[in-house]
Parts: structure tokens; C-alpha cells; sequence
């Protein structure tokens, strides 16, 4: 009898080892996998940080190709590896002091959206910023008996080194903001009612350099954004059904969204392959005047060719800096947007990982930290400041991986990204409709995710509905007019002029302004206005079960540093929290994001 029953349960237990061996299981959206104080092993360490290395990829390469227009340099491919060498080196060096040091949540710092705006601008406010004979003051380049290739170069070079100098004095205005604690003081006067209308504009306003790219090949662009909308979208809800095999429970199926985590790299690999069979095929047509040669796999190869296998971006690179009081106002603007969105991000990640909100001397200690990298990427001549990916976040909560480490290890490859001047090169050869299709679908995502602020403000106010819409038309209007009528602005002095004209002409600057001037003096209450959503973070988080407490967020100091007096008194700090308690407690921003 014991024998048969014994007999039986073997069978038996042979049987469910066999089902459990291949059996299809879905992982469960709960909490997090690996918390942020977590170390998982080393080779899931690796493949999830190239996991989150992949997806902020191509914009990585957009605003690098949008300063390379600003230097005139959009032909100078050997110029524009340079930048894009630079911009993923100082994205991975800004990545890794955010994480230990700054605010110490796991979060990517890649290139700034907010400098878009101030650096499409520049152009657009002077049609002839790069024509090299109007610049130099010459009718053709036989008059100085030199050759139009060295009057473009010396053009290029002043041009970048016009945009360092204002891009270090931003970053040092960014590094005091975080550094003194003053971000709360600006918070008291900007609220969604202002961020909307200001980030949406941006967003409105890259449309047409936008066109740069998808106007190469419309057809290839729109297959680009088709595949990433589908795979993002349309198939988000349904996990892919994965084989994967271990030794303890042998081969089975997990399902897990991986065409939804790499829809944009998957659409513009499927895109580039198709450019480069029609460039086979002589789809394309061979002459560099011709708007659908960009499409070419092969429009930049001669870049690839020519790079050397390693490249070591310095501060100098491109010379010493040189201030374009235009370009100071533009980018100041850009900085003040950029903090803003940042804080949101932090909070994002904070309520996604499951920890509590972000004391306030984190998020001072985040801002100080991106103002220090935007004034190093300054000396680097890169054109552009660094802020918080929400793409990365968005993978967060999809993989369930927090881990500090994971993110430490990202900022690594792109460091080394950096230094491989062969991969730089191989992303500047991306055709321009890959490019364009990749930029509909990022740029519509940030414009989305920030209409989402939405949610914390009185939608049924006809206050906040009209501050709104007044400040997001005339923020389009104004600008127009000053790029067809940039002549009409005439002070009598010529830097005065081309102050006035930045203001003017910067859609984000002028239609924030003007929103936060009505949202400031038109009466309203401070829940109608949505601040007290965004200036107090625990009533939306109050309801999220933390795994993990504000230990996470103190800096790795010894024991006898943490005891300094002084250290009190300094709002990077932990201890100045608590030695300020409620009554120096800064009000800080939530920003409610969809980050799916």
C-alpha cells in the first residue's frame, strides 16, 4: 500500500516537474523586481543596462544634428562625430554623478530638449547666420585668395564657440538654483497652468526643422513612426511570449512586452534596412542636391570611412568660449524649463520605483548636479545642457528593474560610446527619414506626457482654460512675426536688437512668460491652479506602498562627516531637512506622468 502510494506520488511529481518545466507563465506587475538599493548579478546587471542604454539612443543623436544646423556644420560630418562622441560621453558622465551623488535615484541624463528651442532660434532669427561670404563680409572667397571650405570652417568655429560661453553661464546659473535651495522660490510662482503651454510649445515649435528629416522620404518616415505607434501601442497590451531556459526549472515561456521597450529602436532598425535595400536597388537618387538623397544609406559613409577607431572629447575641442548675448537669454530660458521638468521626472521615478517622494536637499543635490554637467558640457562645445529621460523611467515600470547599479553600469557604456569615435560615426549614417520617423514618435511622447499635467489643475475653469489658450496662441503668433519681420525690431543698438529678437522670437519664453504673468495676477485658488498638487508630493504618493524608505536618497558619507555643525546649514545635505523641519521644508514639484 505505501509502495503504490509512493509509486504514485513519484509519478505524479514527475508529471507537474514536466508541466512546470514548460509551462507559459506571465510575470506579475507588482512591485519591483530589483529596488533601487539592489545588486543583481553581474550578467543581468549588463543585459539590463543595455536594455536601458538602447532606448534613448536616437535622441541622443537628434539635438547633437540640431547644434551642428546652429554651427552651420550640418555638412561637416567629421564635425557633427565629434558632437555626437561628446554628447554620449557627457550623457553617460552626467548619468553616473547623478546617481551616486545627485538626487541618487536610478535615472538617465541625456541631451535637453528644453535648448531645442533657443538653438532652432538662432537661425531663424538671422536667415544668414551661415552664409560664409555675407559673414565674413565678401562678395566670393577670391577677394582673401582663400578657399570657400576655410572661410566655412573658420564660420563653424566661431559659430560652436558662440554657444559655449552662454551654455557655461546657464550651467553655473543651474548649479547655484540647486546648489542655494532656491528652486522652491521659483515654484511659488510656477505651476501647470505655466509648464503646459511652455514644454507644449516647444514641442509645436520643432515642426519645422522637423521636416529637415521627414522631408527626405515621406514614405520611409511614415513607416518608421507606423511600426513604432503599432509595436508601442497597438500591441503594448499583449507580452510576447519569450522561450527561455534554466537550469532549475528547465525550458518554459515567460511573456514579457519587449517589442513595447524597444518599439522606437525596432521601427528605425526595420526602417534603416529598408533605406538600405532601396539604396541598392537605385531607388535613390545619386546627387547631393537632391532632397531624397539623405535617404541614402551610403549619403555619409565616407564619415564612417574616415574615423579613426577612437576619439577622446575634451574640454577646448572646439576652442576657447566666446558669449553671444542672444544665445545667453535663449539658453538662461532653456535652463529655467529644464529644472522644472526635471524635478518632475524625479518624482516620476520616485512614485514608479516605490520609495517615498524626494526630500528636498535630493532634489537640490539633482539640480546641482545637472547645472555642473551643463557647465562642463559647455567647455566640451557640445551645444546643450542634460536633464532626466522619461523614456528611461517608462522602463522602469515595465521591466521592474530599479536598481542603482543598473543605471551606474549604463552610464559606463555610454562613456565608453563616447571614446568609440567608429560607433559615433555609424549614427551619424542614419538616413534622415529613419531620423525624422524616430523624431515623430519621441517628440509626440514628450508633447503627451506633458499635456498629463493637466490632471492636477481645474480642467472645468474657464480662468485656467483661457490663460492657457491665450498664452499658447500668442506664443506662437509673436515668434512668427519676428522670424518674417526680424527687420522691423530696431533699437539703434545691434545687441539690444538681437535680445529683444530671442525674447520675441522664442515661442516657449514668451507664451511661458505670459502665462505665468495671467496665472500670477488673475485670481484664482491654489488647488483651481494645481499647486497644491505639485507642492505637496505626499498626498499623491499616499497611497503607494514603499518598499524602500529615504535611506536611499543619503549620500554615502562617513560618520564623522555627517557629524559636521556646518553641514546643517548647507541645502545639499541630508541634515538640512531636518534641522529646517516644516518651516524650511522646500515646496517641491510632482509632475503626474503617464510613463507606460
Amino acid at each position: 500500500m505505501n509502495s503504490t502510494s509512493e509509486s504514485k506520488a513519484t509519478v505524479d511529481g514527475e508529471v507537474a516537474k514536466t508541466d512546470k518545466a514548460m509551462e507559459v507563465t506571465s510575470e506579475p506587475e507588482s512591485p519591483i523586481m530589483y529596488k533601487i538599493s539592489d545588486s543583481p548579478p553581474l550578467y543581468l546587471t549588463i543585459f539590463f543596462a543595455v536594455q536601458q542604454s538602447l532606448i534613448p539612443i536616437a535622441a541622443s543623436i537628434i539635438l547633437p544634428l540640431l547644434v551642428a544646423e546652429a554651427a552651420c556644420a550640418l555638412e561637416d560630418g567629421d564635425f557633427i562625430r565629434k558632437l555626437v562622441s561628446s554628447t554620449l560621453f557627457l550623457s553617460g558622465l552626467t548619468t553616473l554623478l547623478q546617481v551616486l551623488v545627485g538626487v541618487r535615484l536610478p535615472v538617465y541624463q541625456g541631451p535637453s530638449g528644453s535648448y531645442a528651442v533657443p538653438i532652432i532660434a538662432l537661425n531663424k532669427m538671422d536667415p544668414s547666420r551661415c552664409d560664409v561670404y555675407s559673414f565674413h563680409g565678401l562678395n566670393s572667397s577670391s577677394e582673401l585668395n582663400v578657399s570657400k571650405v576655410e572661410l566655412q570652417a573658420n564660420l563653424v568655429d566661431i559659430r560652436v564657440r558662440e554657444m559655449m560661453g552662454p551654455l557655461i553661464l546657464a550651467g553655473f546659473l543651474h548649479f547655484l538654483i540647486g546648489a542655494t535651495g532656491l528652486v522652491g522660490l521659483l515654484l511659488r510662482f510656477i505651476g501647470p497652468v505655466t509648464i503646459v503651454p511652455t514644454i507644449l510649445l516647444i514641442g509645436l515649435y520643432i515642426v519645422k526643422p522637423a521636416m529637415t528629416y521627414t522631408g527626405a522620404h515621406w514614405g520611409i518616415t511614415a513607416l518608421v513612426w507606423v511600426i513604432g505607434l503599432v509595436l508601442s501601442m497597438y500591441l503594448g497590451r499583449y507580452p510576447m511570449p519569450i522561450p527561455v531556459w534554466t537550469r532549475k526549472r528547465g525550458w518554459r515561456i515567460i511573456r514579457y512586452p519587449l517589442h513595447q521597450v524597444f518599439a522606437l529602436l525596432i521601427s528605425m532598425l526595420i526602417g534603416w534596412a529598408v533605406c538600405g535595400i532601396m539604396t541598392y536597388a537605385g531607388a535613390f537618387p545619386t546627387d547631393p542636391k537632391n532632397v531624397m538623397y539623405k535617404a541614402r544609406t551610403d549619403a555619409r559613409a565616407e564619415v564612417i570611412r574616415d574615423s579613426g577607431w577612437f576619439y577622446f572629447p575634451h574640454p577646448g575641442q572646439f576652442g576657447s568660449p566666446l558669449f553671444s548675448l542672444s544665445a545667453v537669454v535663449g539658453f538662461t530660458i532653456a535652463t529655467v524649463t529644464s529644472i522644472l521638468d526635471s524635478i518632475g521626472d524625479y518624482y516620476a521615478t520616485a512614485a514608479i520605483c516605490r520609495v517615498p517622494p524626494p526630500p528636498a536637499p535630493a532634489v537640490n543635490r539633482g539640480i546641482a548636479v545637472e547645472g555642473l554637467c551643463s557647465l562642463i558640457s559647455g567647455t566640451f562645445g557640445v551645444g546643450h545642457a542634460t536633464t532626466t529621460f522619461g523614456g528611461n523611467i517608462g522602463a522602469i515600470g515595465m521591466t521592474r528593474v530599479a536598481s542603482r547599479n543598473v543605471f551606474v553600469t549604463m552610464s559606463l557604456i555610454y562613456i565608453c560610446l563616447g571614446f568609440l569615435a567608429k560607433v559615433s560615426a555609424v549614427f551619424i549614417s542614419i538616413p534622415y527619414p529613419v531620423i525624422g520617423g524616430s523624431i515623430l514618435i519621441s517628440i509626440g511622447v514628450f508633447v503627451g506626457v506633458n499635456l498629463s499635467n493637466l490632471s492636477v489643475i481645474d480642467l472645468s475653469s474657464s480662468r485656467n482654460l483661457s490663460i492657457m489658450g491665450m498664452a499658447i496662441f500668442v506664443g506662437l503668433l509673436v515668434p512668427t512675426w519676428v522670424e518674417k519681420n526680424a527687420s522691423a525690431i530696431d533699437t539703434g543698438n545691434s545687441d539690444l536688437n538681437e535680445v529683444i529678437s530671442m525674447l520675441l522670437g522664442n515661442p516657449n519664453f514668451f507664451g511661458g512668460f505670459l502665462a505665468c504673468f495671467l496665472d500670477n495676477t488673475v485670481p484664482g485658488t491654489k488647488k483651481e491652479r494645481g499647486i497644491i498638487a505639485w507642492t505637496n508630493p505626499e498626498l499623491q504618493s499616499s497611497t503607494i506602498e514603499f518598499i524602500e524608505g529615504k535611506e536611499v536618497y543619503d549620500l554615502p558619507l562617513p560618520r564623522c562627516v555627517r557629524n559636521w555643525k556646518f553641514m546643517n546649514y548647507v541645502p545639499i545635505c541630508p541634515q538640512f531637512r531636518s534641522r529646517a523641519g516644516k518651516a524650511e521644508d522646500i515646496e517641491m514639484t510632482i509632475t503626474p506622468k503617464d510613463i507606460k
